[in-house]
């Protein structure tokens, strides 16, 4: 296979904050078969697109069955699909600039390729593939989820009221406890941080949570804060039919 420039991949290893260990994986993931019929290579990033596909789904499933519990699972399925789709991995082949690095043929080249939608989001699956076979699942799923933690809770804070920082707000308000507080605090290094939050209500705190991002940090602290109010507000209700019996 043609190599590119190792100051090139270099560039892209950096914008997807890893380092191979066999580069030629990384290469086959970039390599489009309009360049693969042009340069007689067998084998173009559709295997490894196939094989991404099935690591992104997983991923992302097991994520949003763990962060958002309250979630039934059509919804669960609306959340995915909103991240799961041509358009957003294309949107996020384009934030760590897959274009520019595509092995593509001549005339695809000229025909627009490096900007098309589905030429970009096959890209992005093929790398998360060639990620999870050179460095593993672990740095694979960091990856996935560096790029749609936020993406994901704001499609979990779509319509239907899963918005938990806009439910604490309510429910706070409902008793009189003023509006929700929050303070974030991050770690590690900017192209891998986690956030880390507290919410509190008339100075007390009544939940903290975490995340890949603040706003994701922030929904899981509501969420926790939220769930408490909601057993108090039981624990209120059973002692006022108890008093009432």
């Amino acid at each position: 296979m043609k190599v590119a420039s190792l100051e090139g991949l270099q560039k892209l290893e950096a914008n997807i904050g890893v380092t191979f260990n066999d580069r030629h994986t990384l290469l086959r993931s970039l390599a489009h078969r309009s360049w693969c019929s042009e340069n007689g290579e067998p084998e173009s990033n559709e295997r490894l697109e196939f094989l991404g596909d099935s690591v992104l789904g997983l991923v992302v499933t097991h994520y949003v069955f763990e962060h958002f519990p309250t979630l039934p699972e059509g919804q669960l399925s609306e959340v995915r699909a909103g991240v799961v789709n041509a358009r957003v991995l294309a949107e996020l082949a384009g934030e760590l600039d897959l274009g520019a690095h595509l092995l593509l043929g001549k005339g695809e080249d000229a025909a627009g390729g490096r900007a098309k939608q589905s030429i970009l989001a096959d890209a992005f699956e093929a790398v998360v593939a060639a990620v999870y076979l050179d460095q593993g699942f672990a740095v694979a799923r960091d990856l996935i989820l560096r790029c749609l933690s936020e993406r994901i809770a704001d499609a979990a804070a779509g319509p239907g009221g899963r918005d938990y920082k806009t439910r604490l707000q309510e429910a706070a308000a409902a008793r009189s406890l003023g509006r929700p507080r929050y303070v974030v605090r991050d770690e590690g290094p900017d192209h891998a941080k986690h956030f880390f939050a507290m919410v509190y209500l008339n100075d007390r705190q009544y939940g903290e949570g975490e995340g890949r991002s603040k706003k994701e940090a922030e929904q899981s602290a509501a969420w926790v804060a939220f769930t408490r109010l909601q057993e108090e507000a039981d624990v209120m209700q059973g002692g006022d039919h108890a008093g009432a019996t």
